[in-house]
């Protein structure tokens, strides 16, 4: 198949169309960003002595590549958070001089509450314009003897597994303690885990809200990335959204046991209407009746959070949603983008409490074909090219789906049809 998904960059749109009959698609699935992520800072403090396996070919862990290779003073991460994030930790506990800066949205993002725990534990970091926001400068690190940090829970996990990832370097590692609820768990345990695969032992108390991370050096190690559950939730909207009752997507790549929080999609799924049997290469999604209305806490998996709206809203179940709060903060303000474009496909997401539970909620039926913008956001492009299970739409700048799912629009032609515009 011809890789369409190379001359993206520079279209205006692309237009998709409903498959004609059932969907039979088997789909290999890009490898998950997040793990890349971790996996390319850990390697970096293991002296880049491992092998990697099966990283992703989002622009966001080829950015992360390019930077921690690159000798040059400015680090420019684009639109990266995790990269920003990540990259800062690294940079100001090994002690190396740099300036990280990325595009206006990303210096529009919040890094303070990391800045802040990095600086106590001895990092010199100067923000270069506005206070607690990149750009950022991190000039060196000096032993102070602090090994025990508190740090909010509920505002980014990134923040707490950048803090973890560095910890066994510092001297007397390093105790975190999280105030408040902890947001987005699977995320911090992911990143336990592949601490723990090369060879740092870590002991996380849940019930007292504290992880402590000893003095290790890390071991170098091989390690293979999972395909990705965030990219694997696209398809299992799609399935549920195909008309044709004996549509099948097959998935490859995924476990059962991952440890990706937004395998949770499973789960979510199954009152929508799609049922998950998994086999020794991956996923095989069937449907199945669905169920007349959904409620679900997001905490641990706001990126499915999208997903499953648009899902919602197309199929005409009424769904709350709680545990979104981070969704304003994320590439946009996914809570707003979200409620300009439901409103395409006569739909509404509704705040019921402030910043806490909203509820999609259908209103009409429209029958023109909807155009959606993406708000440079590659979940709101994939979110919502599901729809095209239904109706033609347009879904513009489709260039955006390479921060985490480069091959996207290539999948998709093999369930529907795919005009790309200029």
């Amino acid at each position: 198949m011809r890789n369409i998904n190379q001359s993206t960059s520079d279209l205006n749109a692309v237009r998709l169309t409903p498959p004609a009959g059932s969907v039979r698609a088997t789909i290999p699935l890009a490898s998950s960003k997040s793990e890349s992520n971790r996996a390319l800072i850990i390697n970096a403090l293991a002296h880049f002595r491992g092998t990697l396996h099966n990283v992703s070919a989002a622009r966001d862990s080829q950015t992360m590549i390019r930077l921690l290779q690159s000798d040059d003073p400015v680090a420019d991460v684009l639109d990266a958070g995790t990269t920003m994030r990540f990259l800062t930790a690294y940079f100001a506990v090994t002690g190396q001089h740099k300036t990280l800066t990325g595009t206006p949205r990303m210096c529009e993002r919040p890094i303070g509450i990391l800045v802040d725990a990095l600086r106590a534990l001895g990092a010199d970091i100067d923000y270069l314009k506005n206070e607690g926001f990149p750009p950022i400068a991190t000039k060196g690190f000096s032993r102070n003897g602090t090994n025990r940090l508190a740090i909010r829970g509920d505002v980014s996990s990134q923040y707490i597994s950048a803090l973890l990832m560095v910890a066994p370097t510092l001297p007397d590692g390093l105790t975190l303690e999280l105030t408040g609820d902890i947001g987005s768990r699977p995320y911090i345990e992911m990143t336990l885990r592949q601490m723990e695969h090369f060879g740092v032992q870590t002991v996380a108390d849940w019930t007292n809200k504290t992880i402590t991370v000893p003095p290790t050096p890390y071991t170098p190690a091989d390690y293979t990335i999972e395909s990705d559950w965030s990219g694997a939730s696209y398809w299992f909207s799609m399935l549920a959204l195909a008309e044709d009752e004996s549509s099948e997507i097959e998935l490859l790549g995924l476990k059962e046991a991952s440890l990706q929080g937004d395998s949770a999609i499973v789960d979510i799924m199954r009152p929508l209407g799609v049922e998950s049997t998994f086999n020794a290469t991956g996923v095989v999604l069937t449907k199945t009746p669905a169920q007349p209305s959904l409620a679900w806490d997001f905490t641990d998996c706001p990126d499915l959070a999208q997903t499953v709206a648009v899902c919602c809203a197309v199929k005409s179940i009424p769904l709350t949603l709680t545990g979104v709060e981070s969704l304003k903060i994320k590439e946009t303000d996914r809570i707003f983008a979200l409620q300009t474009e439901l409103r395409k496909i006569g739909a509404e997401l509704v705040e019921v409490e402030k910043n806490t539970r909203y509820e999609v909620r259908k209103t009409a039926t429209i029958d023109a074909i909807p155009t959606f913008d993406t708000y440079d956001d590659h979940r709101m492009a994939m979110a919502f090219a599901p729809v095209s299970m239904r109706q033609e739409v347009v879904i513009e700048e489709p260039g955006v789906v390479a921060k985490s799912y480069p091959s996207f629009w290539d999948d998709m032609a093999r369930v529907a049809g795919v005009q790309f515009e200029k």
